[in-house]
């Protein structure tokens, strides 16, 4: 039998460099919130001509009227994404009207979105609720669920804690992609970090659920073997079912989904291998450490022995 748990230290390291990156970036450069958190306006435009101004020549047209922190994006030839300050209408209209007097070419709007302030915080606090609110309720149903076996809350607490582990790769890599690549969380990446989270509670049950069933079998097998027997028998299912039914979908619409979709993709192919890899790869191990108390021998030495 594979003994996945017996390596359980080397995967919480691995969680580590994963995530202790993107969260010192996120800690250095704060995090790259969209206008969806923060207000503002979203203006994507494209020139029917064909032009190709650069985008430091779009920002000059912002800075004349006073906007003093905006963003352009490249995400097609002649086809651009400006994030500014918020915009009334007739400055959208008057911004439209100089690209077209000074590029020479007719701008058509592909969409324009604005945000106050207050809106996006709203948005923030709300998102923060459900989060709240749903690991509160995961912790009870789990602890409702399992009442027939020791510790019952211990699985609930456990779930909630690789849960976090998710969230976390998830942050890491919003923070390492707003660096290299420009992203930035808004509506869409809130999506995708709701489904992983709650993807990821969804998994961990599955396995919980096994080395409850099993508890009552093996009633005098070690815990620690009892839940690595448990992981075993989930392990093909886990695998099979992840890449069957979203990994590869994901892929694939990472790479040809376009510019617009990508970061969505990527964010939700990475947080549902994670959630995956954690439900077996951690979850199950901090159990195993609770339900051991492992953490007494963490700093005890043994004593050398004596010729």
């Amino acid at each position: 039998m594979l003994n996945i748990l017996g390596k359980r230290y080397y995967y919480f390291a691995l969680s580590f460099i994963i995530i202790i990156p993107g969260l010192v970036i996120l800690a250095i450069f704060g995090a790259p919130l969209s206008i969806d958190f923060v207000g503002g306006s979203l203006l994507e435009v494209s020139f029917d001509s064909g032009a190709t101004p650069l985008p430091a020549e779009i920002i000059a047209i912002y800075d004349d009227l006073g906007f003093t922190d905006q963003t352009v994006q490249t995400t097609g030839v002649g086809t651009y994404i400006i994030r500014s300050d918020f915009l009334d209408e007739s400055t959208r209209t008057q911004i439209v009207s100089t690209m077209e007097e000074k590029f020479n070419s007719p701008v058509t709007i592909l969409r324009s979105d604005s945000v106050g302030p207050t809106i996006g915080r709203e948005v923030t606090g709300r998102a923060g609720l459900a989060i709240f609110v749903s690991a509160l309720g995961v912790i009870i149903y789990i602890t409702f669920a399992f009442r027939g076996i020791a510790h019952a809350f211990r699985y609930g607490i456990c779930a909630i804690i690789a849960m976090l582990h998710d969230a976390l790769v998830v942050l890491s890599l919003a923070g390492i992609g707003g660096l290299l690549f420009g992203w930035q969380m808004d509506s869409l990446f809130l999506t995708a970090f709701l489904t992983v989270i709650g993807f990821s509670v969804q998994d961990k049950i599955v396995v919980f659920d096994r080395i409850r069933e099993n508890s009552s079998i093996y009633r005098k097998l070690p815990f620690e073997k009892l839940a690595n027997h448990s992981i075993v028998q989930t392990l093909q299912r886990s695998i099979n079912t992840q890449l069957m039914t979203s990994e590869f979908m994901l892929l694939a619409l990472a790479l040809f989904g376009g510019v617009t979709l990508r970061e969505f993709a990527v964010i939700l192919l990475v947080g549902l291998l994670s959630g995956t890899y954690s439900s077996i790869f951690i979850a199950a191990p901090i159990l195993v450490i609770w339900e051991s108390q492992e953490w007494k021998n963490w700093f005890k030495f043994k004593k050398p022995t004596m010729a």
